[in-house]
């Protein structure tokens, strides 16, 4: 099915990107609920799904807001304010939504998949009292972010703000019209509409707001997907550049350098979290003692260089974008 979204001077005017953590999180979720995981991601998912499997976040309020494919929840992916929104902003715009808008979502996930969505406890919560059924959804979102999403941002960030810095360049030199036309292989330019042929990836003017707002996304990959929302800009996510990287091993080639600087064991500490890891694991890895290790990783935090997130009862220590920049070869950028 294709569906056109036809563009004014004033619409292509209100075009803009925005990185929004709300969308990684949608699409990061369905892509968890779904066997057969697209090849970029199945390290990152063999890594976070015995994590979300031990922390009950495989069948809580996602799961029934994020089916594997079809429609989701739209309240799920708010309008961002602002080029590069904070979860916690997205956060408090989810809480915010309209009691109405819940309930048309919901009726939409009821009458696209019948047998997924009959009445539950949290369904019904979601209905009878939306408020409060928010702040759950919220905690929830929170929770798979620190689990899934958060030690792994700085790299995910740093990819989709470079892939808005090269389409930004790509309007400037050639115009807004050749980048709507080189988003993905099912979205096309054609005198003044953008048209999408996928089932589920309808927009047209009549059921959304001016405007565009053009969402990169790590895991949306393969597909494009949309939210249209009056009286909202149409919102339509497509993957990122250079996600077939993603998740490769980056060599650590600068360590005798900063060796020099940090002393041996926490540059050890730091080429041995290229995958985030807990203070048992590194030390594991490392040979390092894990008194020792502790030690060496709270320095580390201190000083900027990997951030810590909770997972049950441990903590994974992350490196941060400094710590990649330091360990990178002489001369290239990550």
């Amino acid at each position: 099915m294709e569906s056109g979204l036809s563009f004014s001077a004033a619409d292509l005017a209100q075009t803009r990107f925005a990185v929004s953590p709300m969308w990684e999180v949608v699409t990061s979720f369905r892509l968890l609920r779904d066997d057969t995981e697209p090849p970029p991601h199945r390290r990152w998912a063999a890594q976070v799904r015995p994590r979300l499997a031990q922390a009950g976040l495989d069948g809580g309020w996602l799961a029934a807001l994020i089916p594997a494919r079809g429609y989701l929840a739209d309240f799920l992916n708010p309008t961002p304010a602002t080029p590069f929104p904070t979860l916690a902003a997205e956060l408090d715009a989810i809480r915010r939504t309209p009691p109405a808008q819940v309930r048309d979502d919901l009726a939409m996930l009821g009458a696209e998949h019948p047998t997924d969505h009959r009445p539950s406890p949290r369904l019904r919560l979601l209905h009878e009292a939306p408020e409060a059924a928010l702040e759950k959804v919220a905690a929830e979102i929170e929770s798979y972010w620190e689990l899934a999403l958060a030690p792994y941002w700085a790299r995910i960030r740093r990819l989709l703000e470079a892939d808005v810095f090269h389409r930004a360049r790509m309007v400037a030199e050639h115009g807004s019209a050749r980048v709507l036309g080189e988003l993905h292989e099912t979205v096309r330019w054609d005198d003044g509409t953008l048209r999408l042929v996928r089932r589920h990836c309808a927009l047209t003017r009549d059921e959304t707001g001016s405007g565009l707002l053009l969402i990169p996304s790590v895991f949306a990959w393969p597909r494009v997907m949309t939210r249209a929302v009056a009286p909202d800009p149409p919102q339509l996510a497509y993957p990122a550049r250079g996600i077939g990287n993603l998740w490769e091993p980056r060599a650590a080639t600068a360590t005798d350098a900063v060796a020099a600087v940090l002393g041996r064991s926490r540059t050890l500490l730091l080429s041995e979290l290229d995958s985030p890891a807990s203070t048992t694991q590194l030390a594991r890895h490392s040979g390092l003692s894990t008194a020792g290790t502790s030690q060496h990783l709270t320095a580390l935090r201190d000083a900027g260089l990997v951030t810590a997130h909770r997972s049950g009862r441990s903590v994974l220590y992350a490196r941060t974008a400094v710590a990649d920049a330091l360990l990178a070869p002489s001369g290239e950028t990550v």
